[in-house]
């Protein structure tokens, strides 16, 4: 959610990366002592966070950039980051923001309050059609930032806003003198693509981009004008970070288990304990337990207004047709088969996991005499050896589209299909890459997907590109004009309200409401969430796992190796 997330250069590599084998996985490769070596089951779908949300464009961004300020995933607690310090202004609405001096981008070029300005315009810009943009609006009306001199900058919320200066952390900061001409043009959303050569681009990370190959890697290397290397503890072992593209989860486990690679972007499945015991017992990797995740695989359906075209779409875009899918599913026997049972069931989206936000809301508990009296009720009746045809003889099916390679969500898409075909509804699973899948859901051109949204912030008014109907990532109808449902209207009301009430009692009342409100209208439903393990090389030190994605390179400039230590 960012909200929402949905997972070259003409430098010597010192490091040595072994071909693949047979299998799709690498071998026990050898890497040089001062290089960390990761996975990532998808290519960047742009090098360019603010026109993109997948897992690999953040990793890279945590990797490559900074924020004013960010969130302390371990803690939960906000930090300074590019700002050093701030305070609150009579106003009660708006912040003195004071940038650290002399830090440069990694293309050497200073850093300023311009570069704050433009990047805030940059997201706001409509040509941008930015995927942040929603993260940096009070309402309707954008937060307004201005320069008071080349190390201080203003930010006014056009209302109060019960986040605060957390806001910030969503927008990496970019460079002017790099990006500028591009917003000038109407441009810069293309700017930054994934065929932009490296040494085009520049940030305020730990890490600089020097080479891409596609299908294959990322390969970075330390930013030697990072400003953390003269302040606060950053590692000094850590010269070059690869990341290896794995599509498939099982070529990835093979990877962790042989020391190919020292950790991935999420948690280890249940099925990888045992190839990964020996690794274990011999010292190689070390698990650690990050609780219950904060994510759920969702399942939702597509109720646009191009969907409606379709004559399905008087049963199919029905809400009881989202209550029999949710009366359908046994929670528990879900967690077995999905998850070995390391999971917890799932009856609302907000993950128990999330203590300061989450509500016992459930949604329509598993009941099949239940789901075939909705089923009679919107005139769907058996034929054909039980399978349920409309009243216009149409067979009632709908396909279903998913992760190709992600174990979770193609087993949980199976459970689905088994689940409702058992009350006479067939379901066609179509496993596609990322990539592809994305596009089709982007473009409404889908019946029902099973995908996994990423939480960035534990706060929901942070995530308002998904609650809210004009969000950009209001899955199901995105980016209304007005709200399509008196039910999103009502949520858009109360998430108004989330986001501008300061009190925080009253902003968790109000969410609690939402969470009723979905929980009645299932626009999405969550059927379990699984319990993290995080599984990692002993060679890193200093890393501290978290239950978000990425669980370690939110926090890349610390990163060490053991002295010594090679794969």
């Amino acid at each position: 959610m960012a909200g929402l997330a949905i997972a070259a250069g003409g430098v010597l590599m010192f490091t040595t990366v072994m071909p693949r084998g047979a299998s799709g996985a690498l071998p026990g490769a050898q890497h040089a002592a001062d290089t960390i070596v990761s996975s990532i089951r998808a290519e960047p779908r742009s090098f360019n966070r603010y026109v993109a949300r997948d897992l690999t464009t953040i990793v890279l961004t945590y990797l490559t950039q900074s924020a004013l300020v960010r969130v302390n995933r371990a803690t939960n607690e906000l930090e300074p980051a590019l700002a050093e310090g701030w305070e609150l202004l009579p106003d009660h609405r708006s912040f003195r923001v004071r940038l650290r001096k002399g830090l440069r981008f990694s293309d050497g070029a200073p850093f300023s309050a311009d570069d704050v300005v433009f990047s805030f315009q940059a997201v706001g810009d409509e040509r941008t059609a930015s995927v942040l943009a929603d993260s940096v609006r009070v309402g309707s009306q954008p937060v307004a930032i201005s320069a008071e001199d080349a190390a201080t900058v203003v930010i006014r919320f056009p209302s109060a806003f019960g986040p605060g200066l957390r806001l910030l952390e969503a927008v990496p900061i970019y460079p002017r003198h790099l990006l500028k001409p591009r917003l000038d043009a109407g441009t810069f959303r293309s700017a930054w693509g994934p065929s932009t050569p490296p040494a085009q681009m520049a940030g305020l990370g730990p890490f600089v981009l020097r080479r891409y190959d596609p299908g294959q890697r990322l390969v970075f290397e330390r930013n030697p004008y990072y400003w953390r290397r003269a302040g606060a503890r950053a590692a000094q072992g850590v010269n070059h970070v690869v990341l290896e593209v794995l599509p498939d989860q099982e070529a990835e486990s093979l990877a962790l288990e042989a020391g190919a690679i020292d950790f991935t972007q999420s948690e280890i499945r249940p099925s990888d304990f045992g190839g990964l015991k020996r690794a274990i017992d011999g010292g190689r990797i070390t698990l650690t337990d990050l609780g219950v995740s904060l994510d759920g695989d969702l399942f939702w359906i597509n109720l646009t207004a191009a969907a409606a075209k379709d004559p399905r779409h008087r049963w199919l875009q029905h809400p009881d047709f989202r209550r029999i899918v949710s009366h359908s599913i046994d929670r528990q026997a879900f967690v077995d088969a999905v998850y070995m049972g390391a999971a917890v069931p799932a009856y609302g989206v907000i993950s128990p996991g999330n203590r300061e936000w989450y509500v016992d809301a459930p949604m329509p508990a598993y009941d099949l005499d239940a789901a075939k009296r909705l089923l009679a009720s919107l005139k769907l009746t058996a034929r054909d050896g039980g399978m349920l045809h409309d009243a216009d003889g149409t067979p009632v099916h709908f396909s279903l589209l998913t992760q190709k390679g992600n174990t979770s969500l193609e087993r949980g898409a199976a459970v689905i299909r088994e689940s409702l075909a058992r009350v006479g509804v067939r379901v066609d699973v179509v496993a596609l890459d990322v990539g592809t899948l994305m596009q089709y859901v982007a473009a409404g051109n889908y019946d029902a997907a099973y995908f996994r949204l990423l939480l960035t912030d534990t706060d929901p008014a942070l995530n308002a590109d998904f609650w809210l109907s004009s969000g950009s990532a209001h899955v199901w109808n995105p980016s209304q004009r007005t709200p399509a449902t008196s039910w999103e209207s009502e949520i858009d009301r109360l998430m108004d309200q989330v986001v501008t009430t300061l009190d925080p009692e009253r902003r968790r009342a109000l969410f609690a409401d939402v969470q009723r409100t979905m929980a009645r209208e299932v626009p999405a439903l969550c059927f379990a969430f699984p319990r993290l393990s995080f599984a990692m090389s002993t060679r890193i030190v200093h890393a501290t796992p978290a239950p978000f994605r990425p669980p370690v390179l939110w926090n890349p400039s610390v990163i060490d190796v053991r002295d010594g230590s090679t794969r």
